[in-house]
């Protein structure tokens, strides 16, 4: 797998702002964690598309501005991490680990407080 491409890719469709584009990425079993959808959804480990969906359409329709500039790939074995930056100059980093289908079985958000 080129996780560069990936992440170019995963950066596009984030950019995009379209949810089937950003959600394409994704297992149907996918497993998501993050501070910020504690915050947004009530619970910190989401399971499925479904909640992503939701989580993430409510994330994009209170940031309408939203944007995100890899900073770093770093490659691992079936995994990789992503280093991003946001429309505020945030730090953030996803870790994605991939199943033997090319698509993300569990993605971990941290972001710069």
């Amino acid at each position: 797998m080129d996780f560069d491409a990936f992440a170019e890719a995963w950066e596009a469709a984030w950019n995009s702002h379209d949810l089937d584009r950003i959600l394409a990425h994704y297992s149907a079993d996918v497993i998501f964690r993050s501070h910020k959808a504690m915050r947004l959804v009530g619970r910190g480990e989401l399971h499925g598309k479904d909640a992503l969906r939701d989580y993430w359409g409510r994330a994009l329709a209170a940031q309408p501005d939203l944007s995100f500039v890899v900073v770093d790939v770093l490659h691992g074995y079936g995994m990789l991490v992503i280093t991003y930056r946001n429309q505020r100059d945030v730090l953030a980093a996803e870790t994605l680990r991939f199943g033997p289908d090319g698509l993300v079985v569990e993605a971990s958000a941290c972001h710069r407080k």
